[in-house]
C-alpha cells in the first residue's frame, strides 16, 4: 500500500466522520430531542471508582490466566498492570487531595 493510498483512505475516513457530525447538527436543528448526560459529582465520583475496580479485576484476571499458561502475551499483561497501576496512583491522588481540602475548610472559621 502506498503512502499516497493510506493518505487517501484517511482523508475518506475524515470526510465520512464529517459528514455524520453534520447530520447530528441537523438533526439537533430540526428540533429531535437529543439524550443529555448531566451527572452529579457523587455519580461521576461512582463511575470513576467503578472503572478503576473493573481495572483491577481485570488485571488479577489477567495475571491468573497467564499464571496458568492459558494466556502468554506478555505485551497485554504489562499493558494491564500498568494501566490498573495507574489508575490507582491516580484515585490516590485524587482522595489525598480531596482530604487536604477537607482538613483546610474544617480550619477555617466562619
Amino acid at each position: 500500500m502506498s503512502i499516497q493510498q493510506v493518505g487517501l483512505n484517511a482523508y475518506s475516513a475524515a470526510l465520512r466522520n464529517f459528514a455524520r457530525a453534520e447530520r447530528g447538527f441537523k438533526a439537533e436543528e430540526s428540533g429531535i430531542p437529543k439524550k443529555t448526560a448531566v451527572s452529579s459529582f457523587s455519580e461521576t465520583l461512582q463511575d470513576s471508582l467503578a472503572k478503576v475496580n473493573d481495572l483491577q479485576t481485570q488485571k488479577d484476571a489477567m495475571i491468573q490466566s497467564f499464571a496458568s499458561g492459558e494466556n502468554q502475551n506478555v505485551h497485554e499483561l504489562m499493558i494491564s498492570l500498568q494501566k490498573a497501576g495507574l489508575a490507582m496512583n491516580i484515585t490516590a491522588a485524587v482522595r489525598n487531595k480531596v482530604l487536604e481540602t477537607y482538613k483546610e475548610l474544617s480550619r477555617l472559621q466562619f
